[in-house]
Order: structure tokens, then sequence, then C-alpha cells
């Protein structure tokens, strides 16, 4: 059994306007619709936990999509907590050891081969996995005036991506030891590593793009077009 945990707590504030990025219109539906129906479409996921923020006044209500049930609970300020929160808020059929998706809101087009992938390599790796990409372009390191202060080796680096899947308590103990000690986490794989653990890298498509402005909004938009 498989579930996943979507964090969408967060305000959005780099894209701007008065409704939370994942509220967005797309083609008649808000955005976190897209990513729903992207994660609950894949027949290796049984149902999916939302995270929403205290005072969400836009969550349609949906019970279910793709006839996955559709579950929520209240998140925090960080996403560490929000994702913590998800994993709490499962049902009692996903057992300890039970591999969990953790998803953004605001990645609307992950491609179901990536799914394919990630769920077949991750389940048996004795840590987990997560969409990822190398990264192809050159890097610069900036200095404080704003110049270039070199050039980075990019060899070995590799953006990633989400969905991550991780086993629902370690994946629990490892964010809580994260938030114990003080240590703001970026994604799931880093509270992970601070574990010394390595989790798999799957390489995924480069169009699942994480809606951060109105600009890639209009690229996901374009996106559907051609789907």
């Amino acid at each position: 059994m498989t579930w996943a945990v979507v964090p969408a707590a967060g305000r959005g504030t780099r894209f701007g306007g008065e409704v939370p990025k994942q509220y967005s219109q797309v083609a008649g539906e808000p955005l976190i619709a897209h990513t729903l129906r992207a994660l609950c479409s894949h027949p290796g996921v049984d149902g999916v936990v939302v995270v929403l923020a205290q005072d969400d006044a836009h969550w349609p209500g949906s019970t279910k999509i793709a006839g996955k049930p559709i579950a929520t609970c209240a998140g925090g300020s960080e996403r560490a907590d929000s994702v913590l929160a998800g994993l709490a808020a499962l049902p009692d059929s996903v057992r300890a050891d039970d591999f969990v998706l953790v998803h953004d809101a605001a990645r609307p087009n992950v491609a179901r081969e990536d799914l394919d992938r990630l769920l077949e390599y991750g389940r048996n790796d004795p840590v987990g996995a997560i969409l990822a990409a190398p990264v192809r372009d050159t890097l610069k390191r900036a200095g404080d005036d704003g110049g270039i202060d070199g050039t980075e080796p990019r060899e070995r680096l590799w953006r990633a991506f989400t969905p991550q899947l991780f086993r629902r308590l370690q994946l629990s103990r490892a964010l809580e030891s994260a938030r114990d000690a003080g240590v703001t986490v970026t994604d799931e794989a880093m509270a992970m590593e601070r574990q010394g653990l390595r989790p798999l890298l799957i390489e995924g498509r480069e169009d699942n793009l994480k809606v951060t402005t109105a600009a890639d909004l209009v690229l996901f938009e374009f996106l559907l077009t051609r789907s």
C-alpha cells in the first residue's frame, strides 16, 4: 500500500497575488487538482493526505479523485512540520514500514512513467528514492557585489524533484530529528541524509516543473495543450 502526502499549507509569496498559488486556476481547475489527479491516476497510489493551512478557505472539499480517497489535515509553519502532520494523519492501514510518497502541491506535471520508475526502484532500495535531474547548465558562484567569483563544477550535481519515496516511520523520525536539532530541511531527502542514509536518485523528466512564478503557470498551461 502506498499513500501520498501533499503539503499545501504554503502561501507562495514569490508567486504573488491574494490566492495561494496551489489554488490558481488552470484550464478551469485549481492547480492542486491537476497535481492530485496526476498522483491518483497512477495505479500504485492508494490515496492522498493533503496538508492545508489552518485558515485555508480555498480547499474545494474533495474527498475522492480518480476513485482514490483524499483526506486532509492541518499543517505547520514549515514544510517539515506539514509533512510530519501528513504522515501522522495517514490511515492506520499504512504501516510503519510502508513506503509513502511526498509530493509538492505545485508540481502538477509529474509523468506516469516517472512514478513507475520511482515506485519500482525506490521500493527495492533500502532507504528509498527521489525523482531528480542532472544539472546541465553552467553554474556560477556570485560575489557580494553581484560579479562572478568563479565557475562551479556541475559533475555529480542533481536538481531534486518530487515525489520522494520513503518509509513512513523512518521518514517521521528523520524529520523529527531535524526539527529537534533546529535544522530547517528543504526536502525529505535532506532529513534522511542527516541520518547518514543515501536515498537513490531516479532521473525524471525535466518538465516536472514546480510552479513558483506566474511564468511557470503559463508554461504549465502550454504543456497541458500538448498532452
